[in-house]
């Protein structure tokens, strides 16, 4: 089957998020076709060139979600008319919190989206000063929020600029009806975003213009990071106002609603993901959890081997920041060199960005005046116990090196999504201590010790108990490997998806149409299997594609050749023509 992978900031892009997860799935799934329709987060994406892709992804379209050019179509008194109806409803369910407001808000999207199609762009006249008269008078209606009520010229600015880029999908020329084998996701079999929000929107599109079934994975709920970004430091005072963040919040929780709503199936990372989803309205039945799929390979000797780590050392492993909160480790390790004077801590990370430096500076000069330079004594060691490490040292040459180095693997976060360090380390088969957050406890399953964060004496107790018991750290280890393993390798995740494309194909129906010698329509003449190359794809009936308004929208693609290389400007790119009979 063909599958139409969404993706935002990250696939096909070197370093992009999700992007290694991306192309696993990728090249783990050679017997379909991909098309890659991508959303550039800013032009260090696009300089940074995409990856070499495999045969298996036969086009790229990518698309700026960071810029857009006035696509100078001048709408007349009727597309004007519309454009306000339908641009008000939606801002108008924004102002309102009672539950109706999803099926307006829907109405206008879609309404909205047929606009775009039809006059070949929307950019303008969401940038129009229509468009904020109509917020403005959505937020001066009667019985709406008060925060909406009380938005000023400034913040109104703010939400429809916001607004605007949020919207930009609409205008693509990405859901065209040419035909099977146009190059838009009117031809594909399947949408599979790689996240929610902006990655997702064209999967809706797809679905409500060509029925073409959508797959939403979410790592880490688009809406929540929302919630976590909004009235971040550095932003102007109208963009953190309490009206810019509530319209903003109301924005991205009714696309996230009808996301889940539409979506065929919903396939959540982790049950931390997974709750976040349900708490916004998504149906139990549509989701399945499906653990991002790690390579074992590299861990696997150190799997494998005799243990033969120091058992009086702690190993951190991460980027320094301060979500990692290495302040409550230094004072855990501080109460555990009471009880075992020869334990050692090795942190093992780079600092990313000037936050990180200058988060590291603290951490040092925090281990300075907890462990000053001990040169006498029984137990003496000349130097600081801890030490400050980055991947690729002479201590440190690899991952599974560092990992097996310490009798004790430790994760101190007070924020954390999926612990990807924590599988490694489980990979690796060492036992570890970590702080209860995001999917932490999913991934122990009770192979390890788990303790509240920010709270250094918790910490500092379960580390003791494993230093001074190498039979039970010996235990945890392997049971931590066996269980990696089994949930968190990349061939659970790829036959897991896998089998994922297969029951959404089967349970929807086809996109042809049986016609009879009358050239009357013939339901349920198609079967699923049709979209499947085979010999079952000869029918006995005339076929034809179901058909929309063609179209092509304002600003122009960005295009990338399937084999890699740096984006073209303005151009949408076919790595090789469409196989006849793919279909």
């Amino acid at each position: 089957m063909r599958i139409g992978l969404l993706t935002e900031g990250g696939y096909p892009y070197v370093g992009g998020d999700a992007g290694l997860w991306c192309d696993r799935l990728v090249r783990g799934l050679g017997q379909h076709e991909f098309d890659i329709y991508a959303l550039s987060d800013g032009p260090h994406r696009e300089r940074s060139g995409c990856l070499t892709l495999p045969p298996q992804v036969r086009r790229v379209r990518t698309a700026p979600l960071w810029t857009a050019e006035e696509d100078g179509v001048v709408y007349g008194r009727r597309a004007r008319r519309r454009f306000t109806e339908c641009y008000g409803d939606l801002v108008a369910a924004l102002c309102d919190s009672s539950p109706a407001q999803a099926d307006r808000f829907a109405s206008a999207l879609y309404g909205l989206a047929e606009l775009a199609r039809d006059q070949r762009g929307l950019v303008g006249a969401l940038r129009s000063e229509g468009a904020v008269r109509a917020l403005e008078r959505a937020c001066r209606a009667p019985g709406v929020l008060r925060t909406a009520r009380e938005a000023r010229v400034p913040e109104l600015l703010t939400v429809t600029g916001q607004l605007e880029r949020a919207l930009r999908p609409l205008s693509l020329d990405w859901y065209g009806s040419d035909g099977p084998h146009d190059g838009t996701l009117a031809s594909v079999d399947l949408c599979h975003a790689a996240s929610g929000g902006p990655a997702a929107l064209p999967g809706l599109l797809a679905r409500h213009f060509h029925d073409v079934p959508l797959l939403v994975t979410e790592h880490g709920v688009r809406l929540r990071t929302h919630y976590l970004s909004s009235g971040a430091p550095g932003a102007s005072a109208s963009a953190t106002s309490p009206a810019v963040r509530a319209l903003l919040a109301a924005f991205h929780g009714l696309l996230a609603a009808e996301t889940y709503r539409q979506a065929a199936r919903l396939a959540p990372g982790n049950a931390h993901a997974r709750r976040w989803q349900e708490h916004c309205g998504a149906d139990r039945a549509k989701v399945r959890t499906i653990h991002p799929g790690m390579d074992d390979t590299p861990f696997a000797d150190v799997g494998d081997a005799p243990d033969t780590a120091d058992p009086h050392t702690l190993v951190w492993v991460g980027r320094v920041e301060p979500t990692k909160d290495l302040v409550s480790l230094l004072h855990a390790f501080a109460q555990v060199r009471t009880e075992q004077p020869r334990a050692r801590l090795r942190i093992v990370g780079p600092p990313p960005g000037p936050e990180g430096r200058a988060y590291l500076g603290h951490c040092r000069v925090l281990a300075a005046q907890l462990f000053p330079d001990e040169a006498e004594g029984p137990h003496a060691v000349g130097t600081n116990p801890v030490s400050f490490e980055e991947l690729g040292g002479p201590e440190a040459p690899t991952l599974a090196e560092t990992y097996a180095s310490g009798a004790v693997v430790v994760l101190s976060s007070v924020v954390e999504g999926f612990p990807l360090g924590l599988v490694e380390a489980m990979f690796c088969g060492r036992a570890t201590v970590s702080t209860d957050v995001g999917a932490v406890v999913e991934v122990i399953g009770g192979t390890g010790l788990v303790v509240p964060p920010r709270n250094p004496r918790a910490l500092a107790q379960a580390c003791a108990a494993l230093l001074r018991d190498p039979e039970r750290r010996a235990r945890l280890g392997a049971a931590a490997r066996a269980r990696a393993l089994e949930l968190f390798t990349v061939e659970q995740n790829v036959e897991a998806y896998h089998g994922m494309y297969l029951e959404i194909v089967s349970q929807c129906p086809a996109l042809g149409v049986a016609l009879d010698e009358a050239g009357d329509p013939r339901p349920f003449a198609v079967p699923a299997e049709a979209r499947l190359p085979g010999r079952w794809t000869g029918l006995g009936a005339r076929v034809t594609a179901r058909r929309g308004p063609g179209w092509t929208a304002g600003p122009p693609v960005r295009g990338v050749s399937a084999r890699g290389g740096p984006p073209a400007q303005g151009t949408s790119a076919s790595a090789a023509p469409l196989a006849e009979g793919a279909r």
